[in-house]
């Protein structure tokens, strides 16, 4: 018989999802609820916060409540699966712990993040480490900018006589 609280697998879903591995790897039991938010947050290609969870949760299960993604979400960070971010607005958005090494800049405007890695950047980190006498364990860089604005076009001379 089957068990209604566990979606159905489908051949097209990969099964576990890797924050689900991540998960079994800590000891954590995964109810059907649980693994629903584990594939949840590792479909999420942005930085949800536990409210952006929910919508996209209860989408997909209605009977799913806010309470247990809020303690799915604490519980995950605990364990080092999560990693909590604050970009501004009042909210802590979540970033799978497993993503590497990896920096943010946030658009003050709109709120949209953008992730990037720089080599060059990496580099000057450990130097500068180095330089103070550690050796560089980890680091998390989060810039916050505008859009530039478009320099204005140059003016062009007028055809005819003026």
């Amino acid at each position: 018989m089957d068990n209604p609280s566990v979606a159905p697998h489908r051949a097209d879903a990969p099964d576990p999802s890797r924050i689900e591995r991540a998960c079994i790897e800590r000891g954590l039991k995964m109810t059907g609820q649980r693994r629903l938010i584990a594939r949840v947050l590792s479909e999420a290609e942005d930085h949800p916060d536990v409210e952006e969870l929910y919508r996209r949760a209860v989408a997909l299960d209605a009977r799913i409540s806010v309470a247990t993604v809020y303690r799915t979400v604490r519980l995950l960070e605990e364990k080092g699966i999560l990693e909590r971010r604050d970009f501004g607005g009042g909210r802590a958005r979540y970033d799978p712990a497993d993503r590497g090494q990896h920096h943010h800049l946030i658009d003050v405007d709109s709120g949209r993040v953008i992730e990037f890695a720089d080599p060059a950047l990496e580099e000057m980190l450990r130097g500068i480490a180095a330089r103070l006498g550690f050796a560089l364990a980890g680091h998390r860089l989060e810039l916050f900018g505008r859009k530039a604005e478009a320099p204005p076009a140059p003016a062009r001379a007028r055809k005819g006589g003026g």
